[in-house]
């Protein structure tokens, strides 16, 4: 069975006011294509269809018709709800869709999904699980355990319930687990929504040790895998939707695995959306009109950060904007900021490390001895005593 993994379209969001509607709409383009020509039996959304819990009725429409082109043929389709989602309006169109193979998942639940794949004739079965809040896992766990159980840290409960989905598989299925979760050890960027509070609403990998072959996830934007029980993966968001997410190859995940098989794993990337990019102009204004008119990054969202020497005319920024209509921020620099800020990352070094970059600057670029460093902090040690002395002397 070819299981292609996918989440956090995020549709309806925009990048500082402007649209990515169209860029979305070139990614579900895509992906349809892509999994019609990986010949992919099964599609796993991990959650954030959308960007809020209201999203344009534009937003709504292309998820449908989303939707719509991937289970073309049969193709079999399971989404959750994430955290920006609303679940009640991500499964409000189950009654309309569930003929066509796609389930709509919105609320955490206690069901195993079974789905049957045309091609091989195997069978998946799938412990899903939506954006688990504090308050769905009280209710859906309330009843089914003692006041104690329900008190449990909030990983501990994750685990209870995906370990009691997981009590459904069976040695000749595809054995799947799906969530939009924050897992320990991931690497997230500026455009996820925090789902967790002082650690809180952190997952342990170990909560995720269900006997599924492949776990998929959604919520980080990064693709990544997480090390735990079997392959976890998330697979990241297909736009950049900050700039921390700036140089990120963007990708969808696509599983091969047999009943009983250890799954295998391959990586595609995809060739929609605009570049965010930082451009970081140490020649000021004259550097920034250069690369424009290199046409560098043009096609791409820009951060710009310019090294100035006095304020920039509300002309000047609007002479740059009409330039590129791709330039969302820009964050003059000056002298006295820079400065300011070298003093704050001197004041964390430890001396060591200053003497060294004291040395090298004065010397061209050359690394001290050890034997010199180890000289010079013995006459620091030796002068914070003489001064300790001379305070305790007064």
């Amino acid at each position: 069975m070819r299981i292609l993994h996918t989440g956090d379209w995020h549709f309806g969001r925009t990048l500082e006011g402007r649209s990515r509607l169209k860029e979305q709409e070139a990614f579900v383009d895509e992906l349809a294509a892509m999994a019609d020509d990986q010949q992919a039996d099964l599609i796993l959304m991990a959650g954030d269809v959308y960007d809020s819990v209201n999203p344009p009725a534009a937003a709504e429409q292309l998820f449908y018709e989303a939707a719509a082109c991937l289970t073309a043929g049969g193709r079999p389709m399971v989404v959750i709800a994430g955290n920006h989602d609303q679940p009640e309006r991500v499964a409000s169109v189950t009654p309309l869709v569930q003929g066509r193979g796609i389930t709509l998942v919105g609320l955490p639940t206690q069901e195993i999904i079974r789905v049957g794949t045309a091609r091989t004739g195997e069978v998946a079965q799938i412990a899903a699980l939506p954006y688990p809040s504090e308050a769905r896992l009280n209710e859906l766990l309330t009843g089914d355990g003692d006041e104690q159980e329900l008190r449990e840290a909030y990983s501990a409960r994750v685990g209870r319930l995906m370990r009691q989905l997981g009590g459904y598989f069976s040695r000749d299925t595809v054995n799947l687990a799906m969530s939009h979760i924050y897992v320990l050890g991931g690497v997230e960027s500026d455009s996820e929504r925090p789902i967790q509070v002082g650690g809180a609403y952190t997952v342990d990998p170990r909560a995720l040790d269900t006997g599924a072959q492949y776990t998929a996830l959604g919520h980080l934007h990064r693709p990544q895998a997480v090390k735990g029980e079997g392959m976890i993966r998330y697979s990241g968001s297909p736009l950049a939707y900050s700039f921390s997410e700036a140089g990120q190859a963007k990708s969808v995940t696509m599983i091969d695995v047999v009943p009983g098989g250890i799954p295998v794993m391959e990586e595609l990337y995809l060739g929609c959306g605009k570049p965010l990019v930082r451009w970081k102009a140490k020649g000021g204004l004259q550097e920034v009109y250069r690369w424009l008119d290199e046409g560098q990054d043009a096609n791409a969202f820009v951060d710009l950060e310019i090294q100035l020497d006095e304020a920039m005319s509300i002309g000047e920024i609007q002479a740059l904007r009409k330039r590129h209509e791709g330039i969302i921020h820009i964050r003059p620099v000056y002298p006295e900021m820079e400065a300011a800020e070298l003093d704050v990352q001197r004041s964390r070094l430890p001396v060591h490390e200053l003497f060294r970059k004291f040395y090298q600057r004065h010397t061209g670029g050359a690394q001290p001895e050890e034997g010199l460093v180890q000289l010079f902090l013995e006459l620091v040690e030796e002068e914070r005593s003489l001064t300790g002395q001379e305070e305790d002397e007064l």
